[in-house]
């Protein structure tokens, strides 16, 4: 078990006031098994009245309302969480799906729904033969099949940090051969989604205390991967820009059908579209001391 801090800061400057419109933010780590959620406080600059939500896919949703005008907007997120998922995870995978290809129960088919379809377009079947390139056999071994792929992106891709906003294709990524964590993520999400599996993409942050990982580089640090259900299993974390499985590392935030679903913080202003000048995010995630209570007898 670790004990984590993690601090995520969003900063905007603007050149003159402006009038905020609402701001949604995705910033409260989701607890799971694995995933204990001791603290978490969210500060606002300027002053904003703030409603929380849980959205269709269970993240949890702070959406901020500003009744002032500013020349500036700060986003101050602090979590504690405890981490204890394993280095080595067993999956006890359905017997019924421990070979590919398998078929979802009924209910897990309509459940999964839009998981299982695919979300962008490939008229030259160009993502479709580079999957197919990893199943050697019918059947073949389901989570041995799932390693493939998503080693097959690490090793077929160079990772490349990308602050711009935006995400490329599968076919772009494909073509390019690099892209950041979450082209990494959206193309093996929409991979596996050809060959009939139920995935969703994960934006979160990267515990990595000897700075060994990719995609945990710099200030704004935050992180993408895929989660893809396996009965049995339920959703297992695949990370392909660093070519892990499970959830020793990875922090959830949100979860989402599209990468677009899962962004930490949306929203808008009016008052020129030049107005906006600056914009920074830092994130700090590091290891601290656990709390331990002590017993004092009277």
């Amino acid at each position: 078990m670790v004990t984590l801090e993690i601090v995520h800061t969003t900063k905007y400057r603007y050149r003159h006031k402006v009038s905020l419109g609402p701001h949604r933010m995705m910033l409260r780590p989701r607890e799971t098994r694995e995933l204990r959620l001791l603290s978490h406080t969210l500060d606002i600059t300027p002053m904003a009245t703030v409603a929380w939500a849980r959205d269709v896919a269970g993240n949890a949703i702070a959406t901020a309302v500003f009744d002032v005008q500013t020349d500036h907007l700060m986003i101050l997120s602090r979590s504690s969480i405890e981490l204890t998922a394993p280095a080595w995870p067993v999956f006890a995978i359905c017997a019924s799906a421990v070979e590919y290809p398998f078929v979802y129960s009924t209910d897990e088919w309509t459940d999964l729904g839009a998981l299982t379809v695919r979300q962008y377009g490939d008229p030259e079947r160009r993502l479709s033969g580079w999957v197919e390139a990893f199943v050697m056999a019918r059947p073949t071994d389901t989570l041995s099949l799932l390693k493939d792929i998503s080693n097959g992106v690490f090793t077929q891709i160079s990772y490349q940090s990308r602050e711009t906003e935006g995400t490329q294709s599968p076919i772009e990524t494909l073509e390019r051969g690099w892209g950041s964590c979450r082209d990494f993520a959206v193309l093996l999400a929409e991979a596996v989604r050809t060959l009939g599996f139920g995935a969703r993409i994960v934006s979160g942050y990267l515990s990595d205390p000897d700075e060994s990982l990719l995609g945990s580089a710099g200030l704004g640090s935050t992180h993408a991967w895929v989660e893809i259900y396996v009965p049995g299993a339920g959703w297992i974390a695949f990370d392909p820009t660093n070519r892990s499985v499970g959830s020793k590392n990875l922090i959830p935030v949100a979860a989402g059908r599209d990468i677009h679903q899962v962004s930490p913080v949306s929203g808008s202003f009016s008052g020129g579209s030049d107005a906006l000048y600056e914009l920074s995010v830092m994130v700090s995630v590091r290891t601290s001391a656990p709390t331990v209570s002590k017993r004092v007898d009277a």
